[in-house]
């Protein structure tokens, strides 16, 4: 299975998983080659060769076929923040996992690695960008809650959302990054090497704030 696939599946979940990218699939190539207004929900259909209900039936949001990943998008700082090592505080697990999957060529939704022909069609369309606001905002959301549940913060305590509001704008903005780059036809080793030197220094400018904060007990 890729990095993507949620693990445990059984067989029905698992043809469904497939589906669900294989639409994604020849929706995005489709996108790329034609633009996203262009391409209707039902030349989707025919290209994958199911109906348009199974279409909508996976992607009620036709934007959701270039985003198919975005629960995971929406769920990856808190995840990250929710699986820290003991010792580590939230800011620290957050720029080991981002350079981690960095280094590793992983294209996973931490990083925003992508090819310039998907980087471009989100570029190009402002439904894409407005839909990818939207993920942004989501997860800095989950981030902020995770936050909150991990230094047991009462409600009233903006901290938390403080604090999710300054982690999740580094990524957004190493995430543009590595877009604007893979528009511009930058190599992909370059490109990481370029993100690495920037995150490395976005990360420790926020130490002195945050450095020390929702460290993770024993």
């Amino acid at each position: 299975m890729d990095a993507l696939t949620p693990t445990g599946m059984g067989l029905r979940e698992r043809k469904k998983h497939e589906t669900r990218q294989r639409l994604a699939h020849v929706a995005t190539l489709l996108f790329i080659e034609r633009g996203f207004d262009t391409v209707t929900i039902s030349e989707i259909a025919e290209a994958a060769d199911v109906s348009k209900k199974t279409v909508t039936n996976y992607f009620p949001l036709k934007e959701d076929l270039v985003f198919d990943a975005h629960e995971l998008a929406v769920d990856s700082l808190a995840r990250t923040v929710r699986e820290r090592p003991v010792a580590a505080s939230a800011l620290h697990a957050l720029r080991d996992a981002y350079l981690a999957a960095l280094t590793g060529g992983d294209y996973s939704v931490l990083t925003g690695q992508a090819s310039p022909g998907f980087a471009r069609l989100v570029h190009s369309s402002a439904r894409l960008r407005d839909r990818e606001r939207e993920i942004d905002e989501q997860r800095e959301q989950a981030l902020a809650e995770e936050l909150a549940a991990a230094t047991g913060a009462p409600a009233h305590d903006t901290t938390p959302r403080f604090a999710a509001a300054h982690l999740a704008a580094v990524h957004r903005v190493l995430i543009r990054s590595m877009r604007e780059m893979a528009r511009d036809g930058v190599a992909a080793r370059e490109a990481n090497a370029r993100t690495a030197e920037v995150a490395e220094r976005a990360f420790t400018a926020l130490e002195p704030l945050l450095g020390d904060y929702a460290v993770r007990e024993a």
